[in-house]
Formats: structure tokens, C-alpha cells, sequence
């Protein structure tokens, strides 16, 4: 089959061994993959492995011990060698697509869904009427964020973004506040729109050296979810604020989590977000679809940061 690989090269269309299901796994024929930023790591590595991390398409086989999903079924999946003709993935990280929604629509979902649920829901631990806070919110996994707020019945909800922009589109998908993170006074913004009091659950994309003005946005008991590190991996924290706002900062991963992890993960979010899936309540705008074989592309707009959605190869 064919598959986009890293090499030293860059991103090349090579010819390798289709991939064989374990006994709980599911083998699918990629219809459409979609970019995410951890596929420009992954191509830094040069390492000859299959790109791409998300993927929608048909079940071709499914292991022995696997009951949910059947040959035919229409699924979008996370795991690992997306950009290829067939991948093979744990079936606990599989949903059934929605009828329908097209390959090209369901591929950019089921990340964004498994990181913004569990960030919101389970860490976030959001409750109706609590204020919501993303940080990076222009990016896919930010909008997706938005839109889960709302539907799990968030009151304010506000997003950043230095991109003016991007940060003018961010009410179309559920943001009462857009503010820009680089003006001096983003901070008394936020904390004007929730009344002097704070934001409840901040989702922070972004850290980096200016981290401690995040902490300054929260509410008392306030919960803030470290999903990502764009602005860098370091910087500075304000352990006095951190104890007199007594707030629970949590960090989370995919990489260090387990198939079983995984697995709850996905279920509890395909509880709670199923039927806003089907009713294309929560939604992600498509950038650009390339080809699979113009995928080195396709990573050029992607490390460009030109995009506004999801960029996507379409097989």
C-alpha cells in the first residue's frame, strides 16, 4: 500500500507492508486524514515511520476480541500511520461516523473531541453556568474546545487569539469574548467579563514564559488544563497566587496514556458528545484538502500557520 513517510528527505509517498490487526484492534481503508501539529514532530524525525494521527473511513477487519465495530462500519480514529491507504487502530479509539457526514468532515473530529472533553469534562470538571476560558482558541482543537463549553452548558465562554483575524471568526463558534493574549490588559478583560471574579476552567494551549498572567485569570478554586505548549515549555509560576486562588493546574498527554486510558477517555466523551456530533452541533471548518500525494504540502501550510480549520488529504 501506499503511505507518506518520514524521511530525512521530508514527507515521501512510499510503497510499504499494510498494516495487520491485533485481536483488539480495527483495520480501516483511509477515506480522508487530517494535519495536526504533532505531525511536523513526527516529520522532524526522519525516521522512515508512516505520518498522520487522525483518519476517517471504513472497517476493513476487526481483531477477535473486537465487539463494538464490524467490517463496513464507517469510523474516524486517532492513533498512529494515518497518511496511508490503510491503518490499523484499538477499537476503543474508533467512533462510528454519523449518517451523513462525509469522510472529509468526520476526519478533523475525533482528536479535538478526545482532548477538549476530557481537558473540559473530566479535568475541568465544568459545571452548568461555570465560565470557560481557551487559550489558542483559533486552532482546531481550540474551536472544538469552544463549542464543547457551550454544549456542556457553559455560561461565559472566551477564547484567545493573536491573530486579529482569526479572532474575529472565534463567536461563530461559540465565544462571547474574543481577546488578543499580547495586549498588555487581557487579564482585566477577562476578569471584567466574569464580573471581577475569574474564570472557572481555563484550557491553556499556550503556557510558556507569560504563564503566570493565565493563573491571574482565575477564579478561586479555579481549574486550568495544560493541553498544550505552543508558547514553549517553560516559564514562570506564581506558587503564592497558585495557593491563595487554590487552584488545580493539571497537565495532560496522549503519549504517556494507556490503551485502557484511551479507551475510558473516548467512551465517556462519546456520551456526553454523540448526538452533538450527529447533529452537527459541534463542527470544525475545513482550511484545504490536498491530495495524498501532495501531503508534503499540505505540511507546508500547516508549519506556515496560514491556516484557519483543518487541512486534510483526501485518499
Amino acid at each position: 500500500m501506499q503511505a507518506v513517510v518520514s524521511s530525512p528527505e521530508g514527507a515521501r509517498l512510499r510503497d510499504v507492508p499494510a498494516p495487520v490487526p491485533k485481536s483488539t484492534e480495527i483495520l480501516v481503508q483511509v477515506r480522508a486524514a487530517s494535519l495536526n501539529r504533532a505531525d511536523l514532530a513526527g516529520l522532524a524525525a526522519g525516521d522512515g515511520k508512516t505520518l498522520g494521527m487522525e483518519w476517517a473511513g471504513e472497517v476493513v477487519a476487526a481483531g477477535s476480541e473486537v465487539r463494538n465495530l464490524r467490517p463496513g462500519d464507517r469510523v474516524m480514529c486517532t492513533g498512529a500511520g494515518a497518511f496511508a491507504e490503510q491503518a490499523v487502530t484499538d477499537s476503543g479509539r474508533a467512533m462510528k461516523i454519523p449518517e451523513g457526514i462525509a469522510f472529509e468532515e468526520a476526519t478533523i473530529l475525533m482528536l479535538a473531541l478526545q482532548t477538549m472533553h476530557n481537558a473540559i469534562a473530566t479535568h475541568g470538571r465544568l459545571a452548568p453556568g461555570e465560565t470557560v476560558l481557551i487559550h489558542g482558541a483559533s486552532s482546531g482543537v481550540g474551536l472544538m474546545g469552544l463549542q464543547i463549553a457551550k454544549l456542556l452548558g457553559a455560561g461565559t465562554v472566551i477564547g484567545t487569539s493573536t491573530n486579529p483575524q482569526r479572532r474575529d471568526r472565534l463567536c461563530e463558534f461559540g465565544a462571547d469574548l474574543a481577546v488578543d493574549s499580547r495586549t498588555p490588559d487581557w487579564v482585566e478583560q477577562v476578569v471584567a467579563a466574569t464580573g471581577g471574579k475569574g474564570v472557572d476552567v481555563i484550557v491553556d494551549q499556550i503556557t510558556g514564559p507569560d504563564f503566570s498572567r493565565t493563573m491571574q485569570a482565575a477564579a478561586v478554586l479555579g481549574r486550568i488544563v495544560n493541553v498544550g505548549r505552543l508558547g514553549g515549555g517553560e516559564g514562570s509560576f506564581d506558587y503564592q497566587l497558585h495557593a491563595l486562588r487554590r487552584l488545580t493546574y493539571t497537565g495532560v498527554t496522549f503519549r504517556t496514556r494507556s490503551v485502557e486510558e484511551i479507551r475510558e477517555l473516548t467512551a465517556r466523551m462519546a456520551t456526553d458528545l454523540s448526538a452533538g456530533v450527529a447533529g452537527r452541533r459541534l463542527r470544525l471548518p475545513i482550511d484545504k484538502v490536498y491530495p495524498l500525494g501532495q501531503a508534503a504540502a499540505a505540511l507546508d501550510r500547516m508549519r506556515s500557520n496560514a491556516h484557519f480549520g483543518k487541512i486534510v488529504l483526501a485518499l
